[in-house]
């Protein structure tokens, strides 16, 4: 067993989500809402949705209400995420892999001058493969090459994938490669587990903006992983918070250090919320 899942185990504290709470509902035009995202000095709550929709992300006020529509200037093959850094510069995850058979995969910048000024925008490409896939797409076992969450931290983006493997879909495998433009090879850092079905996948994840807490998003949960070293998220505590609903929730990040943000997408007449969840 993995040293870090074995020690995770140990420290993980379930609790039931009784705190969390809608604060809005989301327009219609965030139906597939795939990412959130919060940026130094600004209101705003950045949206997006995933793959099949415009190449647009959405600046929300905490009512839920549209107030910046920003086209981009890139396809959205299948936009999953989006990340920030202390710069205010925005990071729109282009790594939806479904089939794991995708050699277009990338980051997308866009700087904090275009976010606050621009109705349209250029982004910086950040362009990966991943160091251990050799076929496209691979056998069926090693199906762990679709992403849907990632964050930005000391000048690295950090990757987490979303396995696509019978009765192991809660294993994530994290990577991390430079956040600058270029083509990079992502260089497998560890990999963690937390349970076996389907609503265990990784959709989302951020870090608090002091460096201290590291959250996983899936359906049915997340993951709040604390007191690691440097970059070694998978160390350290756990804390499991249980949702009492499953939905499919696509999105998480920080508000401030003791408070997240997470939605998820309207489907079968329900969802499509924005949620808050105060820390314990």
């Amino acid at each position: 067993m993995n040293k870090f899942l074995l020690l995770a185990i140990l420290l993980t504290a379930s609790c039931n989500q009784d705190s969390v709470y809608i604060i809005a509902n989301l327009p219609k035009t965030l139906d597939e809402v795939s990412g959130i995202e919060t940026v130094p000095n600004s209101d705003l709550l950045w949206m997006l949705n995933d793959g099949g929709n415009v190449s647009k992300i959405y600046g929300l006020n905490k009512k839920g209400t549209i107030k910046k529509e920003l086209k981009i200037n890139a396809k959205n093959h299948d936009w999953e995420d989006l990340a920030s850094d202390k710069k205010g510069n925005l990071y729109i995850g282009d790594f939806g892999n479904n089939e794991n058979k995708r050699k277009n995969l990338a980051i997308l910048k866009v700087s904090t001058e275009t976010l606050k000024n621009s109705k349209k925008a250029k982004v910086e490409r950040i362009s990966f493969k991943y160091s251990n896939q050799k076929k496209f797409p691979p056998k069926k076992k090693k199906l762990h090459f679709d992403c849907e969450a990632f964050f930005h931290y000391n000048d690295s983006l950090y990757l987490f994938t979303k396995s696509r493997v019978k009765n192991n879909f809660g294993k994530t495998y994290l990577y991390k490669i430079p956040a600058k433009k270029g083509n990079h090879v992502a260089q497998l850092v560890s990999t963690f587990s937390s349970c076996d079905d389907v609503h265990c996948w990784v959709t989302s994840a951020d870090i608090s903006n002091d460096g201290k807490q590291m959250v996983l998003l899936t359906q049915k949960s997340f993951l709040v992983f604390t007191d690691f070293k440097s970059d070694d998220f998978f160390s350290g505590k756990l804390r499991t918070y249980n949702f009492k609903n499953i939905s499919q929730k696509e999105s998480i990040c920080f508000k401030d250090n003791n408070t997240v943000y997470i939605t998820d997408e309207r489907a079968h007449g329900e969802g499509g919320n924005l949620y808050e969840f105060k820390l314990k």
